[in-house]
């Protein structure tokens, strides 16, 4: 008894079809329906776009990564042969 029956939602289905009718509740579901679909496909823009995002701040930190080891060793390169003209002199 606490609950909806289906004579109450035939009735309420034929309330809404006279006060809108079928053109307008058409375009309705048609307008909720693109709308829908442009939300699952923005969310799932989204996800890809950070997946790309991660994945080439990834690539940037390994090359940064790989930048700074190939200048600290050019660095102690020169260090080491900084100190070897100064024993000499």
């Amino acid at each position: 008894m606490g609950g909806i029956g289906i004579w109450q939602l035939v009735i309420i289905a034929v309330i809404v079809v006279l006060l809108f009718g079928t053109k307008k509740l058409r375009n309705l579901g048609g307008d909720l329906g693109s709308a829908i679909k442009g939300f699952k496909s923005a969310i799932g823009e989204d996800k890809e776009q950070n997946t790309n995002v991660e994945k080439t701040s990834a690539e940037k930190t390994s090359d940064t990564l790989a930048d700074n080891s190939g200048s600290a060793s050019e660095q102690t390169t020169k260090a080491n042969s900084k100190t070897k003209e100064t024993d000499q002199a």
